[in-house]
């Protein structure tokens, strides 16, 4: 009997996330679980991330180690990676760690353009290389995701260098798609709408605000962190096999309007 069905079993693979304690990366995180990956999960909190530990643990049969780092430490991240390679070696990498600082374009500081490019931009690409040469030199096939946002592909009310970041992380996904793709590496994006996250949590606090969020959204809600998980666990199953270089908008349909 023919069957056409793809799998989005994820046992036996090891996948390292940025930012896994909170929002979407812990939803990412937890989605992986029940697909049943193995975890390496960053995150600068050792409590966060040991809470987190013994929660997946508790409830999947997965293994999962931590690194307490900030994702700007690349050394560290990749020194820690170096000592768990022949155990756990990474299969899958979310690029997801991320931040924001709201301030009208006449009023960034250096200081702001540094911390914000550094931590989106940064370790997204030196953690890929890192994957990705371990990948190679393994032989093995691999998945690489970027968590973009609708503000790379249309003007926010959310800041000039977070949007430029995240514009940056969809042309990265898509030059490192060409590169790779003979290794049998994809590397694709998800860029997501309004999800409740730490970013936006006083947002979502004001009511006005939600409203023209809903206004513009052709689903008239936010996001649900189970609905950014799904692509997430698609992208980095075989079910998305023959995908690469897309940054798949994870957003009730905004980027038909912009905003």
């Amino acid at each position: 009997m023919e069957s056409y069905l793809p799998s989005f079993d994820l046992k036996g693979k090891t996948a390292l996330i940025t930012g896994a304690t909170k929002g979407i990366g812990r939803a990412i995180t937890i989605a992986y679980a029940e697909a049943g990956a193995n975890l390496v999960i960053v995150s600068r909190s050792e409590e966060d991330l040991s809470n987190l530990k013994t929660q997946i643990q508790n409830d999947y049969q997965v293994k999962v180690v931590y690194v307490a780092s900030s994702v700007t430490d690349i050394s560290n991240i990749t020194s820690k990676l170096d000592m768990m390679k022949e155990t756990m070696p990474i299969d899958i990498l979310v690029n997801n760690a991320g931040m924001n600082i709201r301030s009208e374009a006449l009023n960034v500081t250096e200081e702001e353009w540094s911390q914000i490019i550094d931590t989106n931009m940064k370790s997204a690409l030196f953690l890929s290389q890192y994957v990705a040469r371990n990948l190679k030199e393994r032989g093995a096939k691999g998945k690489i995701i970027s968590i973009s946002s609708v503000g790379g592909v249309t003007a926010l009310r959310t800041g000039v260098v977070y949007a430029m970041t995240k514009a940056a992380l969809i042309q990265m996904t898509k030059t490192l798609s060409l590169e790779w793709g003979k290794y049998g590496i994809n590397v694709n994006a998800i860029g997501p709408w309004y999800f409740p996250t730490a970013l936006t949590e006083e947002l979502l606090k004001n009511e006005q605000y939600v409203q023209d969020i809903v206004d513009r959204t052709p689903l008239e809600r936010i996001g649900k962190l189970e609905e950014i998980a799904g692509p997430a666990v698609f992208l980095a199953s075989d079910a998305s096999n023959y995908m690469t270089g897309q940054a798949l908008m994870v957003d009730g349909g905004m980027t038909i309007y912009g905003f």
